[in-house]
Protein backbone atom coordinates (compact mmCIF):
# COMPACT_ATOMS: atom_id res chain seq x y z
CA UNK A 1 0.00 0.00 0.00
CA UNK A 2 0.92 3.24 -1.15
CA UNK A 3 0.47 6.54 0.81
CA UNK A 4 0.83 10.25 -0.43
CA UNK A 5 2.17 12.70 2.08
CA UNK A 6 1.31 15.67 -0.73
CA UNK A 7 3.13 16.40 -3.84
CA UNK A 8 5.84 14.83 -4.87
CA UNK A 9 9.34 15.99 -6.56
CA UNK A 10 7.40 16.19 -9.76
CA UNK A 11 4.20 17.45 -9.01
CA UNK A 12 3.42 20.24 -11.50
CA UNK A 13 0.10 21.80 -9.73
CA UNK A 14 1.39 25.21 -8.93
CA UNK A 15 3.53 25.45 -12.41
CA UNK A 16 2.89 28.15 -14.40
CA UNK A 17 3.82 26.06 -17.48
CA UNK A 18 1.58 23.24 -17.45
CA UNK A 19 3.20 20.85 -19.85
CA UNK A 20 6.08 18.36 -18.23
CA UNK A 21 8.56 18.93 -21.03
CA UNK A 22 9.00 19.88 -24.48
CA UNK A 23 9.40 16.90 -26.13
CA UNK A 24 6.61 17.81 -28.35
CA UNK A 25 8.54 21.06 -29.71
CA UNK A 26 10.36 18.87 -31.76
CA UNK A 27 8.09 17.88 -34.01
CA UNK A 28 8.52 19.76 -37.21
CA UNK A 29 6.17 17.83 -39.09
CA UNK A 30 3.34 19.83 -38.41
CA UNK A 31 3.42 23.12 -40.71
CA UNK A 32 3.02 26.49 -38.83
CA UNK A 33 -0.21 28.36 -38.29
CA UNK A 34 0.02 32.28 -39.41
CA UNK A 35 0.21 33.63 -36.06
CA UNK A 36 3.23 30.77 -35.12
CA UNK A 37 4.70 32.10 -38.53
CA UNK A 38 3.79 35.85 -37.60
CA UNK A 39 5.53 35.11 -34.08
CA UNK A 40 9.14 33.38 -35.66
CA UNK A 41 9.49 36.79 -38.08
CA UNK A 42 9.18 38.85 -35.01
CA UNK A 43 11.79 36.98 -33.70
CA UNK A 44 13.76 37.22 -36.84
CA UNK A 45 13.34 40.70 -37.23
CA UNK A 46 13.95 41.95 -33.26
CA UNK A 47 17.32 39.04 -33.25
CA UNK A 48 18.10 36.63 -30.91
CA UNK A 49 20.60 38.31 -29.02
CA UNK A 50 18.76 41.37 -28.36
CA UNK A 51 15.62 39.28 -26.94
CA UNK A 52 17.42 36.86 -24.54
CA UNK A 53 19.59 40.31 -23.32
CA UNK A 54 15.96 41.75 -22.60
CA UNK A 55 14.89 38.57 -21.14
CA UNK A 56 17.70 38.08 -18.68
CA UNK A 57 17.48 41.53 -17.38
CA UNK A 58 14.00 41.41 -16.91
CA UNK A 59 14.56 38.35 -14.76
CA UNK A 60 17.49 39.50 -13.09
CA UNK A 61 15.63 42.82 -12.28
CA UNK A 62 12.40 40.85 -10.86
CA UNK A 63 14.79 38.48 -8.90
CA UNK A 64 17.63 40.71 -7.61
CA UNK A 65 16.70 44.25 -7.56
CA UNK A 66 12.86 43.82 -5.82
CA UNK A 67 11.65 43.74 -2.48
CA UNK A 68 8.90 41.64 -3.51
CA UNK A 69 8.64 38.09 -2.57
CA UNK A 70 8.13 35.31 -4.51
CA UNK A 71 5.50 32.20 -4.18
CA UNK A 72 5.23 29.37 -6.64
CA UNK A 73 3.77 30.78 -9.43
CA UNK A 74 6.72 33.77 -9.44
CA UNK A 75 9.13 31.56 -8.95
CA UNK A 76 7.93 29.46 -12.43
CA UNK A 77 7.13 32.22 -14.28
CA UNK A 78 10.97 33.38 -13.26
CA UNK A 79 12.40 30.15 -14.40
CA UNK A 80 10.63 30.27 -17.35
CA UNK A 81 12.18 33.51 -18.28
CA UNK A 82 15.80 31.86 -18.05
CA UNK A 83 14.38 28.90 -20.44
CA UNK A 84 13.56 31.18 -22.94
CA UNK A 85 16.36 33.47 -23.08
CA UNK A 86 18.86 30.55 -23.07
CA UNK A 87 16.82 29.06 -26.21
CA UNK A 88 17.00 32.74 -27.60
CA UNK A 89 21.12 32.52 -26.98
CA UNK A 90 21.16 29.05 -28.35
CA UNK A 91 19.21 30.52 -31.91
CA UNK A 92 21.60 33.09 -31.60
CA UNK A 93 24.92 31.24 -31.87
CA UNK A 94 23.37 29.65 -34.45
CA UNK A 95 22.40 32.20 -36.75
Amino acid sequence: MRTSNGPGVDSNDQSVNTTPDAHHASNFSAPLTDSQAEFWYLIECQGCKELAHSLRMVHDLALYHSDIPFDTAEKSALFDLKVLWEGFEKMGEKV
